[in-house]
């Protein structure tokens, strides 16, 4: 049976349990290293998910252990307006599951907990992207939300 997982809204003790997952998540994008975030962005990201008056947001998957609460996923998501709405739409950044807790659905329940936020809010979509390459994500993905087609072009300034 798989084990109970618990998605939560992060807490501002969260952070020695959240960054090994960021660190993860910034890796799996080939964040790490010489290429690594610096620093500061890491610590100004920690602390718009503690600001009320952020539009960032951030949620963890937790599994209650014999030792007590293991933070094994995370999710970050933004709301913002849009040129094609009335209402707001919630782009979710960033999903991160622990490699040892894949296979568990943990990734569903964050995205499912992302719709949850966003419906409450007011939006009225969410939408995320993702590299090509990510096989197994999209695996995951195309059973939760429809492929648009799009294709995302970015310049770094």
């Amino acid at each position: 049976m798989p084990p109970h997982i618990s998605i939560r809204p992060i807490q501002p003790t969260d952070f020695a349990a959240w960054k090994p997952l960021w660190d993860g998540y910034n890796a799996f994008y080939g964040r790490e290293g010489a290429t690594a975030l610096p620093d500061e962005i890491t610590q100004n990201t920690w602390q718009r998910f503690l600001s009320s008056s952020e539009p960032v947001h951030a949620l963890l998957a937790t599994l209650q252990t014999p030792e007590g609460e293991q933070v094994v996923g995370l999710v970050h998501y933004i709301f913002h307006r849009s040129t094609t709405r009335l209402h707001d739409v919630c782009y979710l950044q960033d999903l991160y599951t622990a490699p040892a807790h894949r296979g568990q659905r943990i990734g569903a329940q964050l995205i499912q907990a992302v719709y949850a936020a966003a419906a409450q809010q007011g939006c009225s979509r969410v939408y995320w992207t993702t590299q090509t390459t990510n096989t197994s994500g999209r695996a995951l993905y195309d059973k939760l939300a429809k492929h648009a087609g799009f294709i995302v072009y970015s310049k770094e300034l």
